[in-house]
């Protein structure tokens, strides 16, 4: 298979992390792979089995001994020739056969997500696959490595691609009736069997979009708001959660300003717990900004904390949190042995540590309930969302203006199709790969 021939340059990488480390992997790929594998090693190792070998510099000198494969085009990660030198994991080893491969004639260092970039150029995948290894490189807990690993193994890009050949049929026959309207063979009325799948289609994409809510919550986090009165126990709060002192206590009001943010994995979950300025009344021009950002942060979480202190409670303005999903928690229990827990969702003492075993148990069973099952693929990404609801959009548009000729409706329906082959890469979308791969570490 000829090589690509808008990647003329090879490219190489680090593709195994930091150093120093047990092993060090250098990936390379491009048409020189073959002549620089061959120069450092001698000879080709048999395609896809890994050969141990002695890497030579230009004058023969040993740089190291290690394992080597070769994966011939286009049955590799970027369709080109590509290979791979396993050494050692030191710094001056990994530095040497770098400053080898930069000897070689039209080889250069890799940016960063470079070689997934010139598999999705060969065809090897779409950007939906492309952005689910990125965010697989990316989880930290189980619940986004799992949803990663679905997007990347083409779920999305299947979804996608069925709703644009329904809607690719749809406008061949629009088109058909528009041109061979006096045809027996055109099968039936375009608004007997178009228009009902469409408008159908549009709520399944519209049902699609708002499950993107879900996918956020396992890509970027299920969002937990800390609120409440100075000095009612939020920041002594975070800091148990933290497992440290990530915010600073005191008994002066008015001492946290600005917003605390900490990361949980509860259930293979991230759940994003963020502190805020005590809420009261102020004319202190900097407390009343952290005041302001904390009632902010507050309207567009996914859940809110309100610590009252037990043993000296004072008001919230709940009036202002009206459509939030709010718990009410009770605070220094051990201050005030009789309390009414009536008043209170949960109670707790960060100083005896009772309660909060139940309140990490709720906080995950609230995320487990609002990121829901991973069964149907889900929409992870703001572009992917925004494309979607255009596409939508269109078709809306397309099934309601029944006045308007069919020329215009099928364009309607032209550029729903567009919108979804943009998410998957299927028409230009040179204004959004700088985007897509820049995500990517250096030597993906």
């Amino acid at each position: 298979m000829k090589q690509n021939e808008n990647f003329p340059e090879t490219i190489f990488a680090l593709s195994s992390g930091r150093l120093p480390s047990g092993v060090a992997v250098l990936r390379i790929s491009g048409s020189q792979t073959r002549f620089v594998i061959e120069t450092i090693c001698g000879r080709l190792p048999e395609p896809r089995r890994a050969e141990l070998r002695s890497f030579k510099d230009r004058e023969g000198n040993l740089v190291d001994r290690g394992l080597v494969l070769f994966f011939p085009n286009p049955n590799s990660f970027t369709g080109e020739d590509c290979g791979e030198f396993h050494l050692h994991g030191g710094r001056a080893v990994v530095d040497s056969m770098i400053s080898l491969l930069y000897t070689f004639e039209n080889c250069r260092l890799a940016e960063a997500g470079e070689f997934t970039r010139r598999a999705f150029a060969n065809a090897k995948f779409d950007l939906t696959v492309a952005e689910g290894l990125a965010d697989l490189i990316a989880a930290e807990t189980d619940g986004q490595r799992r949803l990663a690993l679905q997007i990347a193994s083409g779920s999305q890009v299947q979804l996608y691609s069925s709703w644009r050949t329904q809607m690719i049929r749809a406008r061949a026959l629009i088109e058909a009736e528009l041109d061979f309207a006096d045809e027996s063979d055109v099968p039936g009325s375009v608004s007997d069997q178009v228009w009902l799948s469409m408008r159908d289609l549009a709520e399944r994409i519209e049902k699609h979009v708002a499950d993107g809510k879900r996918g956020a919550i396992i890509r970027d986090g299920f969002r937990v708001v800390i609120i409440g009165a100075p000095n009612a126990g939020k920041s002594s709060l975070l800091n148990a959660l933290a497992g440290s002192d990530v915010a600073i206590v005191s008994d002066e009001p008015g001492t946290t300003r600005d917003l605390i943010e900490i990361k949980l994995d509860l259930g293979g979950l991230p759940v994003l717990i963020t502190d805020t300025a005590g809420l009261r009344e102020t004319e202190g021009k900097v407390e009343k900004i952290g005041i302001d950002r904390a009632l902010e942060r507050a309207s567009s979480a996914d859940l809110i904390l309100a610590l009252i202190d037990i043993s000296h409670p004072l008001p919230i303005p709940f009036e202002q949190l009206a459509g939030n999903d709010v718990l009410r928690v009770g605070t220094k229990t051990d201050l005030r042995h009789q309390t009414t827990s009536d008043d209170f969702d949960l109670t707790l003492s960060t100083q005896s540590n009772t309660g909060l075993a139940e309140l990490l148990d709720t906080l995950r069973t609230k995320a487990e309930t609002a990121a829901g099952s991973l069964s149907d693929p889900l929409p992870t990404r703001r572009r992917h969302m925004e494309l979607l609801t255009e596409a939508s959009r269109e078709i809306n548009q397309a099934v309601v203006d029944e006045d308007a000729p069919l020329e215009v409706r099928a364009e309607y329906l032209r550029r729903a199709s567009h919108a979804l082959g943009r998410i998957t890469g299927d028409v230009d979308v040179e204004d959004i790969l700088d985007v897509v791969f820049s995500q990517f570490c250096i030597g993906k």
